[in-house]
């Protein structure tokens, strides 16, 4: 395996992951912000209550997004084992 391939596969994987985490990231940060303005609004200070729209915010993105997920993990699988002969040499 050259340098340049090494590269263009770690380089792959990274964006791989930065877009199957930023969906995620983003709602969180999205929700976290609508709640904090709610409690500097209101001056209600409770701790849990960030916590329970962030979680349900989530999974319900993820389960609308596992398809997609899924997909394109599987897309990125299968071209990463079909380039294996290529790494061998």
């Amino acid at each position: 395996m050259n340098p340049e391939f090494a590269t263009e596969l770690i380089k792959a994987t990274i964006f791989q992951a930065i877009t199957l985490s930023a969906p995620i990231l983003i709602i969180g940060i999205v929700v976290g912000l609508v709640i904090s303005m709610f409690q500097a609004v209101t001056s209600i200070q409770e701790q849990t209550l960030t916590f329970a729209p962030k979680a349900l915010a989530i999974v319900l993105l993820v389960m609308l997004l596992l398809p997609w997920m899924l997909r394109t993990t599987i897309e990125f699988s299968t071209a990463v084992i079909e380039k294996m002969p290529q790494m061998v040499h």
